[in-house]
């Protein structure tokens, strides 16, 4: 099979993030049946993820790439214990491997339009007491806090909020 393009690749490692092993390698190893049981699982879903118990690195790459020369498919990815392999169905009608969708490009400068003139706010921002704290634009937001302190004349500051009971 021939090698696979960047692209196709990293498609194909988005499409299988999502997937469960299909196939789990156990503590013997590549055996026929496991072989068979990757090639059957190929067939039906064309991008499978199988999982090597083992704790060599080496073995788990030589196992990617026996697998990959036995059956005739592509190797897509080894992150940890798990091996991502992919191929066509032959069943199905031949596809070229799919590749990633390409991304709009966004436009260089993208003008604003101003926002529409809320009469609410302005009339609020209007009849706001002089003591109201001002946001950066000068009007009350929701955004701006009150010190305790901030109070108008003659009006006692905010008590502080007391601890809930078993908080250090």
């Amino acid at each position: 099979m021939e090698p696979l393009t960047p692209a196709a690749r990293r498609n194909l490692r988005a499409l299988a993030h999502h997937l469960e092993p299909v196939v789990i390698v156990g503590q013997h190893g590549l055996t026929p049946p496991v072989v068979h049981e990757i090639e059957v699982a190929l067939r039906a879903h064309e991008l499978v993820k199988v999982r090597v118990l083992g704790d060599d690195r080496a073995a788990r790459e030589a196992m990617l790439r026996t697998v990959a020369t036995t059956l005739d498919c592509a190797p897509v990815q080894h992150v940890g214990k798990v091996l991502v392999l992919w191929r066509p169905n032959p069943d199905r009608k031949a596809a070229p491997p799919p590749v990633a969708r390409q991304t709009p490009t966004k436009p260089h400068a993208k003008k604003k339009t101003p926002a529409p003139v809320d009469a609410v706010r302005v009339r609020r921002r209007a009849n706001a007491p002089a003591w109201a704290p001002k946001g950066p634009d000068g009007g009350t937001g929701r955004r701006a806090r009150a010190k305790p302190d901030a109070g108008p004349a003659g009006t006692a500051p905010a008590t502080p909020r007391r601890r809930r009971a078993g908080r250090a």
